[in-house]
């Protein structure tokens, strides 16, 4: 095993002036936009000037939730000497979905006719009522039964709609953008500004995610040679279950509005440019891209979002021998189903399906070794005491 152990570096007050006033001016301009949304601005912990550091870590929270939502890791990182930038999503930063998350949608000589059928619709009206209805005070989900009859009744208004599904389910089909508009991409490109933003602090960035920032995080050291490591939590690579994902990708661009958390309510078709950038991440190029860097990916068995199997595969490519070279620095650790750890799986206090991560302080120890030294000891997840030989967690 090779290891791979960047030297510390040593960030001057000139750096450091430039890279805050970049973020700043950015956090800057989302606190006077008038559609900012409430606790939702990026943030960062910088150490003072002449401080060595072992690098930067750029963070990304999960879908629909906000930067602090890894905050105790972001904590944990620089009290043990990195600085950090907690990002927000494309467009998180704003209250209003619609307007400014990505987003599938069919496109208007297809959409507006199809929706005007399913408002005039006595059979789907009552069961999209009841869902704008149950919204309005929790998140909701249709049930597997729901779904399906849902997506049924959708093929009898529109037969073309499976075809038309067709294309967003196989993989960079040629015929996606014959009928939709995407904006999916943005998670890319909005990440990418991101990281110019640190273009004048020294030292190896290194990204970590979760769920969709997961993907980001992966994505951006597929497509930038800044970006040293990579650390993904339950990366939403695909949407978890295959009825799940048919609902998604049929409902989802008819602006179906199903969930309702942080008081916020956002179409569906939010969710189905998530799941569209996890294919994008998933590319050839983007495997290929990725093998030479190391990564490291933490799941979990109690999935309710990121499909685990696909997730698995994934990680099981980017370490797959080469003609010319072997890639032995990715490592992949799947909780069980008996540690009833869920897919928000970075705050201890992060309640999903009545679970949390009770393992979170050897997680936090190992991404820290993994960032460090480039190695992972995964028998520290299989029980949830601290590993010695690694910088102790604070207590909550």
């Amino acid at each position: 095993m090779v290891t791979l152990q960047a030297s510390p570096v040593t960030p001057t007050h000139a750096q450091l002036q430039a890279t805050r006033q970049r973020i700043d001016a950015y956090i800057q301009s989302l606190a006077n936009h008038p559609d900012r949304r409430e606790g939702a601005l990026p943030y960062y912990l910088f150490h003072p000037a002449d401080t060595p550091i072992s690098g930067t870590v750029l963070m990304f929270h999960g879908f629909s939730a906000r930067p602090h939502q890894m905050s105790r890791l972001a904590d944990y990182l620089f009290r043990n000497g990195f600085n950090v930038y907690q990002a927000a999503l494309a467009g998180h930063a704003y209250r209003i979905p619609d307007q400014y998350w990505p987003q599938v949608d069919l496109k208007p000589e297809i959409l507006i006719p199809l929706r005007e059928k399913v408002s005039a619709d006595p059979v789907l009206q009552p069961l999209l009522t009841s869902m704008v209805a149950a919204s309005e005070t929790s998140a909701v989900s249709p049930s597997p039964t729901q779904m399906l009859g849902l997506m049924t009744r959708l093929q009898q208004l529109e037969p073309r709609l499976l075809d038309i599904v067709a294309a967003i389910e196989q993989e960079n089909s040629p015929e996606f953008d014959r009928y939709y508009v995407s904006s999916h991409l943005g998670y890319l490109s909005d990440a990418q500004t991101r990281l110019s933003e640190l273009e004048t602090m020294p030292g190896p960035v290194y990204t970590v995610g979760l769920s969709v920032g997961g993907a980001v995080a992966l994505a951006l050291g597929a497509k930038n040679s800044r970006v040293a490591k990579v650390v993904a939590f339950a990366p939403l690579l695909e949407v978890y279950g295959e009825t799940r994902e048919r609902y998604v990708n049929l409902a989802g661009p008819l602006d179906v509005r199903e969930f309702g958390w942080d008081d916020l309510q956002f179409p569906l078709g939010c969710f189905t440019a998530a799941n569209q950038f996890g294919a994008f991440v998933r590319k050839t190029d983007n495997v290929a891209a990725l093998r030479p860097k190391p990564t490291l990916m933490v799941l979990t068995e109690n999935e309710d979002a990121a499909d685990p199997r696909i997730n698995q595969s994934f990680a099981q490519s980017l370490g797959r021998a080469s003609i010319f070279k072997r890639y032995d620095n990715h490592y992949l650790y799947t909780f069980p189903s008996a540690a009833r750890v869920p897919h928000p799986m970075v705050d201890p206090l992060e309640q999903s399906q009545g679970m949390s991560n009770t393992y979170w302080k050897p997680m936090y120890q190992e991404v820290f070794r993994f960032l460090t030294q480039t190695e992972f000891n995964d028998s520290s997840l299989k029980q949830n005491d601290e590993v010695p030989d690694l910088p102790a967690v604070p207590p909550i």
